[in-house]
């Protein structure tokens, strides 16, 4: 089967919201064995929507439709669909209870006038219950072709593709014989170059199982893909793969798919031990079983413990965030002398350490993590350029202070100085103390 995606909204074209539903359908997609060969972005205009999806139905047998479905004006698609199907609009009853009980829950006793317009489908069309917002998906058949209008906001789009729209392919047998699966292996600590250096003969693995790299702010992922005719055979070709890729990246690795860095140090904290982490790490934090972490921060302002309570479960083992931003709040929060901070400044890696034990001390938790550094564009002298960043983590067994550079807008050393932080957490009295000029972006 050849499936196509249509995305509609002005909103997409001009880049306002980035399009993660042609992502997540591409990958569900690929593992249903549905080939996917088109995908069409459109604004907000009824004549380029009906002449897109006039041209998807010529070369494809399943279509996508994704966005539009609100009760606004502009808001075209499910007429689109009508005027390129010939068929009419036809009022649902049962939509207009679902989307009033949508209403009522939020507290709204009255349903707005407008949201009714959501209940009307085009005549002869299934529709999907959107137990989230208040516009259903649909399902249109046109002779031989099939239309699937979902939802654009995700969070309404995903529950009903894996409820809905999955069981109605494979009940209908439409879903291919080849599965395609991707596994994501994540990489922290080397730059592109470097990753590209160890694997590069692997790059070419194909042709039924193919590595790609992809660069994001800090971090690396190496995609392993593999298609084949059973999800076994498929499972084999990526672990044999992932394994080589394993044995020569070892400790850069910190997680696959859709793990995060301050996930798997979230584990580590909570007395596991993740793939990422080294069996030296939890050791070196101190006492056995579970332990406790402390945050203080300057130049990153409170990113890393963002990042860290963003894990669900993270109060289990996160106790204390400060954002001690001026000198003073450095010497009275956590302890830190003026003598060092007159002495050495309060970028150097006397002052990261003392705020780590200070946070530590403070919170009586088992680890305390001290950040400190130039984010930028201003602030910079001729000893301490821009980007300069030092990290101290303090343990009952260990103390660690790396220096890092940085390049890059002050948002961008601000997330690569997180990213540092959290996998210096990870690795902690692993590596030596010092300098760690790889996780400089270049």
């Amino acid at each position: 089967m050849r499936a196509e995606i249509i995305s509609v909204g002005t909103e997409l074209l001009l880049g306002h919201i980035v399009n993660t539903n042609a992502a997540y359908l591409s990958k569900k997609l690929a593992l249903l064995g549905i080939d996917l060969y088109y995908q069409t972005t459109i604004g907000d205009n009824p004549a380029r929507l009906v002449s897109a999806l006039k041209q998807a139905f010529s070369r494809s047998d399943i279509v996508f439709t994704t966005g539009g479905l609100g009760p606004t004006v502009d808001d075209i698609t499910l007429s689109s669909i009508c005027s390129a199907t010939f068929k009419e609009f036809t009022f649902n009853k049962k939509i207009e209870k679902c989307i009033a009980r949508h209403f009522r829950k939020r507290g709204l006793k009255k349903m707005p006038r407008d949201a009714a317009r959501q209940a009307y489908i085009p005549r002869g069309a299934c529709w999907f219950e959107n137990n989230v917002g208040t516009a259903p998906g649909t399902l249109i058949e046109h002779g031989e072709k099939i239309i699937f209008a979902l939802p654009g906001p995700p969070r309404e789009l995903i529950p009903i593709f894996e409820k809905n729209v999955i069981p109605y392919l494979k009940k209908k047998g439409l879903t291919g014989k080849w599965i395609i699966k991707t596994k994501t292996i994540k990489i922290v600590g080397l730059v592109e170059a470097e990753v590209n250096k160890i694997v590069k003969d692997l790059l070419s693995a194909g042709p039924a199982t193919t590595l790609g790299i992809y660069v994001h702010l800090g971090e690396v992922d190496l995609k392993i893909t593999s298609k084949a005719k059973d999800g076994k055979a498929v499972e084999r070709e990526i672990k044999k793969l992932e394994k080589e890729i394993r044995k020569r990246l070892g400790k850069y690795i910190y997680g696959v798919d859709s793990e995060s860095l301050e996930y798997v140090v979230g584990k580590m904290l909570a007395g596991k031990r993740p793939k990422g982490v080294p069996s030296t790490a939890i050791k070196n934090i101190g006492r056995e079983g579970k332990k406790t972490l402390a945050i203080a921060e300057s130049c990153t302002g409170g990113l890393i413990a963002n990042r860290i309570t963003n894990v669900s479960g993270s109060s289990k083992y996160f106790k204390m965030g400060i954002v001690a931003y001026s000198n003073e709040a450095k010497v009275n929060l956590l302890g830190v002398s003026k003598g060092k901070i007159k002495k050495y400044g309060a970028v150097s890696k006397q002052v990261a350490l003392d705020m780590a034990k200070g946070v530590k001390r403070l919170s009586k938790a088992d680890v305390g993590l001290g950040i400190t550094g130039i984010a930028g564009p201003k602030g910079a002298t001729g000893k301490k350029p821009i980007g300069l960043v030092y990290i101290a983590v303090a343990g009952d067994k260990i103390k660690t202070v790396k220096k890092c550079l940085f390049i890059g807008s002050r948002e961008e050393i601000k997330l690569q100085a997180s990213t540092a932080a959290l996998d210096l957490l990870r690795k902690i009295g692993t590596v030596p103390e010092g300098d760690c000029p790889y996780f400089s972006n270049s």
